[in-house]
């Protein structure tokens, strides 16, 4: 059995991570860790959960990394380089869920986020945790970067295109909407319920974080610097994520083209891409680690449109996780995640 633990067990992904990792039939969760509720009973913040009966652990990072194979840091970044970077000295195997590990270019990861990276090289020696993109590094890292649930969706969506150099690189517009839990379990008036219920707004215009992580990662598909907008809006909802996506097609390209590009994963166990102008819904992934896809040609205006959807708390974060922690210990990728959405 693996033995896993998470630090930041309390937050929307760390509860996440523990029901998921709860009924995984090839791992033994044996620390839910939280500086801010430790020694009280899990089920206090979350009752019914099934690890309700588990008492919450200090941070005690030498004893977390000494009763673990792998550890999951559930953590706010800026906080969660710190922590990885003390528990790099341990034989533990790492996946981090914020955005501290995810750039190839630490003044990048500097530029948008605003703090000093504590360990360049560290950086640089994790591993982008995408799964169906990065498989092969993955089996051997030690760290992994989860990626972040915006850009999960969206590039997940471009890659094959502009592998396949099918679709201009600019422009790209991902219009994209996310409910509540993406902003994590903070204390914040605008999510407050008569702040999100019954509206729809956008925000971060121009400057969301997960601009530059998408960026980073479709320029890598395309083989060039590629800048796009991205609009992020915050749905009246709990969970999900809806990404519209426009883009212009290349000048002789073929809807067949397009879909021979999507046919890269076709044997992906987590990713559907529908028969064209079959679009799909969040309702769809609710509850699942699925990616379900599906676009239309505008020949009007030669512009491919897709539509993508995830489930922000799983394929956009704690799914993908252990998806991740799967493949790095040779596991079948489906082992703890073979769950359809609720639809309803």
């Amino acid at each position: 059995m693996i033995k896993a633990s998470i630090i930041g067990a309390t937050g929307y992904v760390g509860a996440e991570l523990a029901r998921l990792l709860h009924s995984h039939n090839k791992a033994d969760l044996v620390c839910l860790a939280s500086r801010s509720y430790s020694n009280k009973k899990f089920g206090s913040l979350y009752p019914g959960h099934p690890c309700q009966d588990y008492i919450l652990n200090d941070i005690n990072l030498k004893e977390i990394a000494s009763a673990s194979d792998v550890i999951f840091a559930a953590l706010p970044h800026g906080i969660s380089c710190d922590t990885v970077l003390k528990l790099n000295d341990y034989n533990v195997k790492i996946i981090d869920l914020s955005g501290d590990f995810r750039y190839d270019n630490p003044s990048t990861y500097e530029e948008w986020y605003n703090i000093k990276h504590p360990s360049y090289d560290l950086m640089k020696s994790a591993v982008y945790g995408l799964s169906e993109i990065y498989r092969k590094e993955i089996a051997d890292a030690k760290i992994v970067a989860n990626p972040g649930c915006y850009t999960t969706c969206a590039i997940l969506s471009l890659y094959p295109l502009l592998e396949n150099k099918l679709i201009e690189t600019s422009p790209i517009i991902v219009d994209a909407k996310s409910g509540v839990t993406g902003a994590g379990r903070n204390i914040n008036q605008s999510l407050h319920f008569c702040e999100v219920d019954e509206s729809f707004k956008a925000y971060k215009i121009t400057h969301h974080r997960h601009t530059s992580e998408i960026e980073q990662e479709v320029s890598k598909a395309a083989g060039e610097n590629i800048q796009i907008d991205f609009t992020p809006h915050l749905l009246p909802i709990k969970r999900g994520i809806l990404e519209t996506i426009y883009t212009k097609i290349k000048s002789g390209v073929t809807e067949k083209q397009i879909r021979d590009a999507y046919s890269k994963y076709n044997n992906e166990k987590f990713i559907t891409i529908l028969e064209s102008d079959n679009i799909p819904e969040i309702k769809n992934v609710t509850g699942s680690n699925s990616f379900v896809s599906g676009y239309k040609i505008n020949e009007r205006t030669n512009s491919l449109i897709i539509v993508s959807v995830i489930d922000n708390l799983i394929k956009g974060a704690a799914g993908q996780a252990i998806q991740n922690m799967n493949i790095m210990f040779n596991l079948d990728e489906e082992t703890g995640l073979n769950i359809g959405g609720w639809y309803l």
